[in-house]
């Protein structure tokens, strides 16, 4: 039986994590048959990604260049993936999130005609610069896209404040199937993991994680979560505070200057997502300002502070999970020190149901799409 080609374009670390279920639920398919793009916008992260769940791209399009603009970006983005689209034909192409990326395989599908399907649709700011790009980007995204493939129930209903009603399936958020299927892999070799980070476990201390990268943060905004930071090491000798610092040098120059000599601080190169989900299973409370982290961390119980003026990923927050701090070092030390002195608000968050996922997210994609094409046939 012939089976029907779908594109799936990625580039950049989040996307790779977020679609690769997707892949890899797809070669399970009798009706598809999925072509992996990498763009190569993250192309040393994309790697070990891809070697950690075991796949290779089927094309790859290194389209990256050192210091490159969004607009320099973009126009090689156009080029390189119009040029793909143009040698076959695809029953669907499907983006994932916000990136740039997205945004152009979305348009470039448009152009040729090919159904765009549009994973993690319908989160929002309705602030254009927070986050900057990634909020014009998914509303562009949305509409020009065919499916709207939601994480949760709130994204489904913002798509139909804005009048999107068709094709909007709420299938949950496909980054709790990888972190799922990356934790098992973590359980089952924990003491290669525990080896690697001897340093960080030897003495028992409670481990505070820590992410920031977000571009509209740059400047003074990563100056006051260093402050927060370092306030929190200062009053909590007895914590150790980990954080994986993005090689941007917006972000690396302000928290090297400003965190670099506290003896409970250790900054780390970034980590491969196993060692990241084997860092957060490890922590005792998160700060982040990482979307994804946002989603994965009550899957793993861990209390979380959003670092963020605000967030498109809500739920969370209203489920108790999550809380949000700003981007400002009074309101994110006051969050921690919340959490920190009451045992039952830290019991409390933890033991929220994820609001995002339940691991089956890539199938329900999938059996969506089956269900399609056997109407159609």
């Amino acid at each position: 039986m012939r089976k029907e080609k779908v594109a799936i374009v990625l580039g950049t670390r989040p996307e790779a994590i977020k679609l690769i279920p997707l892949y890899k639920e797809f070669l399970k398919c009798n009706e598809y048959y999925p072509r992996l793009i990498s763009t190569g916008q993250h192309k040393e992260m994309l790697k070990e990604v891809f070697d950690i769940f075991e796949v290779e791209p089927d094309i790859e399009l290194d389209v990256m260049q050192d210091n490159q603009t969004l607009s320099e970006l973009s126009s090689r983005l156009f080029a390189s993936v119009g040029n793909f689209f143009c040698d076959d034909r695809y029953k669907a192409v499907f983006v994932q999130g916000d990136t740039t990326t997205a945004l152009v395989a979305a348009i470039v599908g448009h152009y040729h005609k090919i159904p765009v399907a549009h994973v993690e649709a319908g989160l929002r700011t309705y602030n254009k610069w927070a986050p900057f790009p990634e909020e014009s980007n998914r509303r562009m995204i949305t509409s020009i896209a065919d499916f709207h493939f939601t994480p949760t129930e709130a994204a489904s209903k913002a798509l139909a404040r804005e009048g999107i009603t068709t094709g909007v399936i709420k299938v949950g958020n496909t980054i709790v199937d990888s972190l799922l299927f990356i934790l098992e892999k973590v359980k089952s070799k924990i003491d290669f993991y525990d080896k690697i980070y001897t340093d960080l476990t030897t003495d028992n201390k409670k481990i505070i994680l820590v992410t920031g990268h977000r571009r509209e943060s740059f400047g003074e905004g990563f100056e006051q979560i260093c402050r927060a930071i370092s306030r929190i090491a200062e009053r909590h000798k007895d914590k150790l505070i980990v954080y994986p610092v993005h090689l941007n040098p917006n972000v690396r120059n302000i928290v090297y200057k400003l965190l670099n000599n506290y003896n409970n601080i250790k900054l780390i190169n970034p980590v491969p997502y196993d060692q990241m989900v084997y860092l957060m299973q490890k922590s005792w409370i998160i700060l982040t300002d990482s979307g994804g982290i946002q989603e994965e961390a009550p899957s793993l119980n861990k209390p979380t502070i959003v670092m963020r003026e605000t967030t498109e990923r809500r739920e969370g927050i209203e489920a108790g999970c999550c809380v949000l701090g700003g981007v400002n070092a009074e309101s994110i030390y006051a969050e921690f020190e919340g959490i920190s002195n009451s045992s039952e608000l830290y019991q409390r968050m933890a033991d929220v149901n994820n609001p995002y996922g339940d691991g089956k997210s890539s199938a329900r994609i999938v059996n969506f799409l089956e269900s399609q094409l056997a109407i159609e046939k």
